[in-house]
C-alpha cells in the first residue's frame, strides 16, 4: 500500500485518538522495559507537549507523534507511535515530517529526541530520517537505557 492513503492531521493534546495511541505506546514501553519504564513516565506527559499529530488510514487512527519546545531553537520529538499492524506503510515518516515541518514553521532549527536501547526499530528509523546519536541531554543524562539523537531542521 502506498503512503498516499495515509493522512496526517494536526490535533490538540486532548484529542481522544491521540490519547488512545499514547496508551498503546505506554503499554509497549512497559512490556519492553518493565519497572525501569516508571522512571520515564514523568517525562512523557501530554500536558507538556506543544504540538501533536495523528495519522489516519481509511478513517482509523494508526499513529501519532508530538513535540515540545526545549528552548528558542530546539524542539523535542515525543510520543511517536504507529500501531504494529500498520507499520511499514510510511506512517511514521509522514508523522515525523509533519512534526518537523510544524517545528520549522514555529521557528525551530533543531530537533532532538530520546528513545530506548530496546527500541532498535526506532533507532533505525530515526537514523534513516537524518538523526544522529548525541550525548544524553537534560533529564536523560546518566540514564543508561536512553539513546538521544538530534537533527538540524532547515527550510531547504
Amino acid at each position: 500500500m502506498d503512503d498516499s492513503a495515509i493522512s496526517v492531521l494536526r490535533v490538540s493534546r486532548d484529542d481522544a485518538p491521540l490519547r488512545e495511541l499514547v496508551a498503546l505506546l505506554d503499554a509497549d514501553l512497559n512490556s519492553r522495559y518493565g519497572i525501569v519504564q516508571a522512571q520515564y513516565v514523568q517525562f512523557n506527559s501530554l500536558a507538556t507537549v506543544d504540538a501533536a499529530v495523528v495519522a489516519y488510514l481509511r478513517g482509523q487512527p494508526i499513529g501519532c507523534g508530538c513535540y515540545r519546545r526545549m528552548d528558542e531553537s530546539t524542539t523535542e520529538i515525543k510520543r511517536m507511535c504507529v500501531r504494529p499492524e500498520n507499520r511499514g506503510r510510511g506512517a511514521a515518516a509522514r508523522l515525523l515530517a509533519e512534526l518537523e515541518n510544524w517545528a520549522i514553521e514555529a521557528g525551530f532549527t533543531q530537533a532532538i529526541l530520546e528513545t530506548g536501547i530496546k527500541n532498535p526499530e526506532a533507532i533505525r528509523f530515526y537514523t534513516k530520517s537524518g538523526y544522529s546519536r548525541t550525548e544524553n541531554y537534560g533529564q536523560y543524562v546518566g540514564m543508561e537505557n536512553s539513546v538521544c539523537m538530534a537533527k538540524s531542521l532547515s527550510t531547504a
